[in-house]
C-alpha cells in the first residue's frame, strides 16, 4: 500500500505549551525574529542567536508530548512501513512520545551543527557554549535549525515521500510557510486538522476537516487511518 504521510506544524505542539513565533507572548516577544532566525544572523549576531536557542531548549525541557503526539507515535510504530511522519517543528515531542523515524523539515532543536564541516551533535537540553568550537575542524557551531532564507535540505525528502502518498494528514499548520494546497495534489485522500480556518488553505481539497484541538481531532483521524489500512488488507 502507498504511504500515509502525517504532516504537522506548530499547532500539534501548542497543547503541550510550546509557543511559535506568531505568538504575542513568552520568549518570542523578547527577540526580533529577523535578528535570531534569518539567514546571515550568525555572522553578525552570533552570541544573541545562541542565547535565544539556549532559552528555547530550556523551555521545551519541561514540556510533555500531548495526546496527538502519542497517537501519531502509536500509528507510526504499529504501521511503520506505511506511515511517514514529517514535521515543521523543531521540538522533540514526537520522539518523547516514542515515535521513530521523524523527519524534521526545519531542523532539530536538540542538535548543534558545525558551520564548516557539518558535524552534528545532540546536546539534549544543555546550553550551547558560544566559545566552544567543532571537535573535528575547529569551526564555529550553530543550532541545527533552518533559518528564514536558508536552504532546507529535508524538503527533498518531503516531496519524495509524497510521491508514494495515498493519504495525506495535515495537522496544525496554517500553510503560510509551506504551500499545503500544493502538497495535496499527490494524495488520493486528504485530512485537515487546524484550530481554525486559514486563508492559505483551500477547504474543498480535503475529504475530512476538523477545526478543533489536535488532541480531540487525532483520535478521529486515527480511526480513519486504521479503517483505510484494514480495507487494504
Amino acid at each position: 500500500m502507498s504511504k500515509i504521510v502525517i504532516f504537522s506544524g506548530a499547532g500539534i505542539s501548542a497543547p503541550s505549551g510550546i509557543s511559535t513565533f506568531r505568538d504575542s507572548d513568552g520568549l518570542w516577544e523578547k527577540y526580533d525574529i529577523k535578528e535570531i532566525c534569518s539567514a546571515g544572523c550568525l555572522d553578525w549576531n552570533y552570541e544573541k542567536t545562541i542565547e535565544f536557542y539556549n532559552k528555547r531548549r530550556e523551555d521545551i525541557k519541561t514540556k510533555e508530548p500531548n495526546e496527538a503526539h502519542k497517537i501519531v507515535a502509536e500509528l507510526k510504530n504499529r504501521f511503520s512501513d506505511q506511515i511517514s511522519v514529517i514535521t515543521q517543528n523543531v521540538d522533540d515531542m514526537f520522539e518523547r512520545a516514542g515515535c521513530k523515524e521523524v523527519s524534521h523539515l526545519h531542523g532539530f532543536l536538540r542538535e548543534i551543527r558545525c558551520m564548516e564541516c557539518d558535524y552534528i551533535k545532540d546536546i539534549g537540553y544543555d546550553k550551547q557554549d558560544p566559545n566552544k568550537k567543532c571537535p573535528i575542524c575547529n569551526g564555529k557551531l550553530r543550532p541545527n535549525i533552518v533559518f528564514f532564507g536558508e536552504m532546507a535540505p529535508m524538503y527533498e525528502k518531503l516531496y519524495k515521500e509524497l510521491e508514494d502518498c495515498e493519504i495525506l494528514v495535515v495537522v496544525g499548520t496554517s500553510g503560510a510557510v509551506i504551500n499545503v494546497n500544493m502538497l495535496t495534489q499527490w494524495a488520493d485522500y486528504r485530512i485537515l486538522n487546524n484550530l481554525e480556518k486559514s486563508e492559505f488553505i483551500e477547504e474543498s481539497i480535503f475529504e475530512e476537516i476538523y477545526y478543533e484541538s489536535t488532541t480531540t481531532a487525532m483520535p478521529k483521524i486515527k480511526e480513519t487511518i486504521i479503517k483505510k489500512l484494514q480495507q487494504k488488507e
